[in-house]
């Protein structure tokens, strides 16, 4: 190990982190070339590809620092979306089984869903890839104040399609404005608790107000990029003559063509992703019209922030007492930056930037605002979101005769999905309870509580 590694975590987490391989891959991505600080793990830290799912890692290009696929994983920018509203529960409360009825319908989702764009040609598909969120805003899904509140605009500058492989190209064509399966969802909740009054109004959130979260990122495209470099980076780590514990953490220098040529594809992948959950935000934003009658202004429905969780990025940390240019990778942790952070939006740049922490669907989710003790110490990064308890296997297991969806209406959440597979796999008992993962994060300094959501009705893949 070139650096310790570091895992946030209480005694009642320690229980299940202890059980899984998660910390050996703690310990493995502390071997990686140019790794600085420290291998750190999030609260909802569970077993991943080469890192774990919760982990951060920054390397220095000029220390010969590399950058792993593994490190952002599968789902490149998978990420979250919070939309606020002036609706209240009292209002959406009666109308949640219609409302919930028409995402389902107007949002496609599921394994393979097909876009409600159309098949997109090559150079349409390539300008998704190059503008991200402002390539879906010019076509009149969403609002350009939208990019203002989007991670990086909605868009990385780097993205280069011609380093996007034709197998990705095909997988992408038809996916953009899909939830997809897995823990992809659309909810509509309720703000049921507000813990920083001046955070939350300059997010424009209030108690019992109600507030849409998408979860989605760059589905087919994405996956692939991530397959076809990680047989890329194998080559390149004999090429440098780089020793690792793990195959699963293949990697190259940043500085190398191998590294560029990565960053370029993982850049489109999440250039994709942001368009992919602008579109999606706007077809909700109509589907959500169309039920309650009014207009989307008389809605008052309006961006809070996107955020993504699974991305490596060259951004600028002090480490030793100066300023660094760092590969940074997370992958399920949200970026935290504090209030006056140069990248935090004018209009938050007073309380930080929105941490976006979304929990299992009969619970709750949070709303939290990143910290200088972030930047300090986790390269300004926080946890992502419950974490699993179980596996996906596991939870289909132990779900068995159940009937998820009455167990569901019981807590006062409807709930739509395309198979009782994904009420399964995604059942609450499945994940830890985000509560728990925040309150660690919390403790520890590195994200502070804003607001807490309650869910109303949720859409799963």
């Amino acid at each position: 190990m070139r650096v310790p590694g570091r895992v946030y975590a209480d005694d009642k987490l320690m229980e299940h982190i202890r059980e899984e391989r998660a910390l050996d891959q703690v310990a493995n991505v502390a071997h990686l070339p140019g790794i600085v600080g420290a291998s750190l793990a999030m609260p909802d830290i569970h077993w991943g590809y080469g890192f774990p799912i919760g982990g951060v890692a920054a390397t220095d290009p000029a220390k010969d620092g590399v950058v792993s696929p593994g490190g952002v994983g599968y789902d490149i920018n998978c990420g979250v979306r919070l939309v606020a509203s002036s609706m209240t529960r009292s209002e959406v409360e009666p109308r949640i089984r219609e409302l919930v009825n028409a995402l389902f319908h107007d949002v496609p989702c599921g394994v393979g869903s097909h876009g409600a764009i159309g098949k997109l040609a090559r150079k349409d598909l390539d300008a998704v890839l190059q503008r991200g969120s402002t390539w879906a805003v010019e076509r009149g899904f969403g609002r350009p104040g939208d990019l203002e509140r989007t991670v990086e605009g909605g868009r990385l500058e780097s993205a280069d399609p011609s380093k996007v492989g034709e197998r990705a190209v095909e997988r992408g064509r038809d996916q953009v404005g899909t939830l997809g399966s897995g823990n992809h969802f659309m909810e509509l909740d309720v703000v049921d608790e507000v813990y920083d009054e001046s955070a939350a109004a300059a997010f424009g959130l209030r108690t019992e107000g109600v507030v849409l979260q998408i979860h989605s990122g760059s589905r087919g495209l994405g996956y692939q990029v991530c397959d076809d470099y990680l047989e890329i980076m194998q080559g390149a780590v004999s090429k440098y003559g780089i020793a690792l514990p793990d195959r699963q953490l293949a990697c190259a220098p940043v500085e190398s063509r191998e590294g560029h040529d990565y960053l370029a594809a993982m850049a489109c992948a999440a250039n994709y992703a942001w368009a992919n959950r602008q579109v999606m935000m706007a077809l909700a934003a109509r589907s959500i019209s169309g039920v309650m009658r009014k207009s989307q202004e008389e809605l008052g429905l309006r961006l809070v922030y996107d955020v993504c969780h699974n991305i490596a990025k060259l951004e600028r940390h002090e480490v030793g007492g100066r300023e660094r240019l760092l590969c940074v990778h997370r992958k399920g942790a949200t970026r935290a930056f504090p209030a006056g952070h140069r990248d935090v939006p004018a209009a938050y740049r007073g309380v930080g930037q929105p941490v976006l922490v979304p929990g299992d669907m009969g619970r709750c989710s949070y709303v939290c605002v990143g910290t200088e003790t972030a930047m300090k110490d986790t390269f300004g990064s926080s946890c992502h979101g419950a974490g699993r308890l179980m596996s996906r296997r596991k939870a289909r297991k132990a779900a068995h005769g159940r009937k998820l969806a009455e167990e569901m209406a019981a807590r006062g959440v409807y709930v739509m999905a395309t198979g009782k597979g994904t009420l399964a796999e995604e059942m609450p008992s499945a994940y830890k309870d985000v509560a728990d993962v925040v309150g660690v994060t919390e403790r520890a300094g590195i994200a502070r509580r804003v607001a807490r959501l309650r869910p109303l009705g949720v859409i799963k893949g």
